[in-house]
């Protein structure tokens, strides 16, 4: 294995940073067969479909990514804001799930 293979692998797994678990999330996912994750700020549609299927063994079929502003906030007579988010919905191909208990251990 090269070197750049290696760290194109290394940064693969970096990608995803954690599902998102919510409401939204949860009737997304019963809905469309789509999955929520968080992800870099600098991850591309490409790299994550990557991931993804590297990591979970998966064929993923479309990934749709949102950018979330950070709230502006106030801490005491400072401004501050908080972290912007990048999220990735991810639709799966029929008949492909998405198992993340059995994928963590």
């Amino acid at each position: 294995m090269t070197q750049n293979n290696t760290q194109n692998n290394h940064r693969l797994l970096q990608l995803i940073l954690a599902p998102v678990i919510s409401e939204k999330a949860t009737y997304v996912a019963e809905k469309a067969n789509q999955y929520v994750f968080k992800v870099i700020k600098d991850a591309t549609k490409f790299e994550i479909k990557q991931a993804l299927e590297e990591i979970f063994k998966v064929e993923v079929l479309a990934v749709n990514i949102i950018n979330r502003k950070g709230k502006q906030k106030r801490f005491g007579k400072h401004n501050g804001r908080r972290d912007h988010q990048k999220f990735a919905y991810v639709s799966l191909k029929p008949g492909q799930d998405l198992n993340m208990e059995a994928e963590i251990k």
